[in-house]
């Protein structure tokens, strides 16, 4: 039997139409454009109309994938949505994303790892193709964090943004085009400076984002970092031998830190979080649509993944596209 491989086939987008930008953020709290420019390198950020819920979002991101290849709806096996703004705490958002597809058939599921969750996501695929048991899976990253924010906290409500991304992974027998590796972390010891305040068991309801933030910044920086360094030196590779490193959209100031600590020059570091903010688990897929769109990947090119969330998670995905 043949090896399999795991191709990613296509990507695609959404960002809702209403924008926020940061004078629009200076009239809801206090706070200034030069204020969030400076700390965080976000300019503006889509938030999501009232009644525009994440699987729409989500929904929309996978046509826009659909849309980048041949394959239609009825050729998908697998739907896994990566995301922690859940339509409903049941059923899944995968579920409902699948059903606004027209699919009857597949199985479809949702992933919680917060910030990393599309890199968990994407493994969780990559696994399920590899195995030999399906041929075709959609991986989306989708978040409404607008409606779990505190407006009146400007450290944290300046720094999110709703918005999807997905992409498409297939079954191939063409080495040249590859998942070629991955590694998953997590340590709940760091559950105290990301998280929301409330929850369905904790309080009986959602609860609001509240952050520490200089400890996110270092915890960020040194593992995302890390990450990327081991799967570069564990695939016999060096920091030349990588196109882009696609992060986790986090804030400017991290993505920096991150290519001084790898020793890259900022423009191999795929930056988005300017016009998009955090987007959490769409953030990843939203920053590759960007680069395909510009032209920036050619066939053959090493890329990595990498994103750190609330948990804390994370992780990279090392990716010969």
């Amino acid at each position: 039997m043949s090896k399999i491989y795991s191709k990613i086939v296509a990507c695609g987008a959404y960002l809702p139409e209403k924008i926020l930008s940061n004078d629009d953020v200076a009239k809801i709290v206090d706070t200034s454009d030069e204020w969030i420019r400076e700390r965080t390198g976000i300019t503006q950020r889509h938030i999501a109309a009232e009644g525009e819920l994440t699987s729409d979002l989500g929904y929309q991101a996978a046509l826009s994938a659909l849309n980048n290849t041949k394959l239609q709806a009825t050729d998908l096996d697998l739907i896994i949505v990566a995301t922690t703004t859940p339509d409903n705490i049941f059923p899944a958002t995968a579920t409902k994303i699948q059903h606004k597809l027209g699919m009857q058939h597949g199985f479809a599921f949702d992933v919680q790892a917060v910030c990393s969750g599309f890199v968990y996501a994407l493994t969780v695929a990559d696994n399920f193709i590899k195995s030999g048991r399906i041929k075709n899976a959609l991986v989306i990253g989708a978040e409404t964090l607008s409606r779990i924010l505190n407006w009146e906290d400007r450290n944290s409500c300046v720094l999110f943004g709703d918005g999807a991304g997905a992409v498409i992974v297939s079954a191939s027998s063409d080495s040249s085009s590859d998942i070629l590796d991955y590694e998953l972390h997590s340590d709940g010891q760091f559950y105290e400076i990301l998280n929301t305040d409330g929850g369905p068991s904790l309080t009986g309801g959602p609860g609001q984002i509240t952050m520490q933030g200089r400890e996110v910044f270092k915890q960020a920086v040194t593992k995302m970092s890390k990450t990327v360094s081991d799967i570069i030196e564990r695939n016999n590779l060096n920091v030349a031998d990588i196109k882009y490193v696609v992060p986790h959209q986090a804030n400017q100031r991290i993505l920096s830190a991150v290519a001084k600590k790898l020793n890259i020059t900022e423009d191999k570091l795929v930056s988005t979080v300017a016009q998009h903010a955090n987007t959490s688990a769409a953030s990843i897929p939203l920053a590759l649509y960007e680069t395909l769109r510009n032209n920036n990947l050619d066939r053959g090119d090493h890329i990595i993944f990498e994103a750190l969330g609330a948990g804390l998670t994370w992780g990279s995905v090392l990716v010969k596209w």
